[in-house]
């Protein structure tokens, strides 16, 4: 092995491990009993796990509501962001039309404001969408799937476009020689070739509508069967001490969904476009 070599792989496994070290503990005090995880004494280990903290919080109350929700608003935003990105990104890619590059600029601005910023602006114009549109408005599940879908779509967008810019013309050109329609050229030609890049702007949405606090605890007031499990993990924040062990199996819990949603598409993620010959 060279030295070079060496170098890289020793700064991948440092790197790995810091990444990985806050994962390692959050699960480890998940499993550790009260006394252990507030003690003075701090060990990488515990000589006496537990389950007592996963059977609290999954016992507790409204947990499968919360997950459901969060479930539903992720995927919802997952699908949604996907479609709209690619037809945005092949419009943007293939059509030519007055005020191109300034939309595309428009993209990247939108993604320099700060989310903190933009959220009390955002409640009052949800708050006045509901007046007019029901299901969007305030303590409704819909209202957070607008959001972030709204935040999501720039970056699937202009992440979309670099995929579909790399599809040669010349298959379409090709398809239009043989009779194929602009439908057929769309999903059964490009779509397929781009699906890399929809699984990459998927991962993005999933985790940032999966994460999200600001939002849920803003826009979800009163309605509390409404509420999605990041800000449902305020329950176990209690004014004269934390219940860190809640904390830890809750966020343990999750991160389940997260990983799983990546390893089904993991391999979508590394494939490249290959290449296509006409005959």
């Amino acid at each position: 092995m060279s030295r070079s070599r060496l170098v890289a792989n020793t700064v991948a496994v440092v790197a790995a491990v810091v990444t990985l070290f806050p994962i390692y503990w959050m699960v480890l005090s998940a499993l550790k009993p009260a006394g252990e995880i507030q003690s003075l004494e701090v060990r990488p280990w515990t000589l006496a796990p537990t389950f007592e903290h996963f059977q609290r919080v999954l016992g507790g109350e409204n947990f499968s509501r919360y997950l459901l929700n969060s479930l539903g608003i992720a995927l919802t935003v997952v699908v949604l962001s996907a479609l709209v990105a690619f037809l945005a990104a092949v419009a943007v890619t293939r059509f030519h039309f007055r005020f191109r590059t300034t939309v595309l600029i428009m993209f990247l601005v939108a993604q320099m404001v700060p989310v903190e910023a933009l959220t009390i602006p955002l409640f009052f114009l949800i708050r006045d969408i509901g007046t007019a549109v029901p299901g969007v408005g305030l303590n409704t599940l819909g209202s957070l799937v607008l959001v972030h879908l709204a935040f999501s779509l720039p970056f699937a967008v202009w992440m979309m476009r670099g995929f579909v810019a790399a599809v040669p013309e010349a298959l379409e050109e090709a398809a239009m020689i043989d009779g194929a329609s602009r439908s057929v050229i769309l999903w059964r030609i490009l779509f397929p070739l781009v699906a890399p890049g929809l699984i990459a702007t998927s991962v993005f949405s999933f985790i940032a509508a999966w994460n999200d606090f600001i939002f849920a605890r803003t826009f979800i007031i009163s309605a509390k069967d409404n509420q999605t499990l990041p800000a449902a993990l305020l329950v176990f924040f209690k004014p004269d001490e934390n219940d860190w062990g809640g904390i830890m199996a809750a966020s343990t819990l999750m991160t389940i969904p997260v990983l799983i949603f990546f390893v089904a598409v993991q391999r979508r993620l590394v494939a490249g476009l290959g290449g296509a010959v006409k005959d």
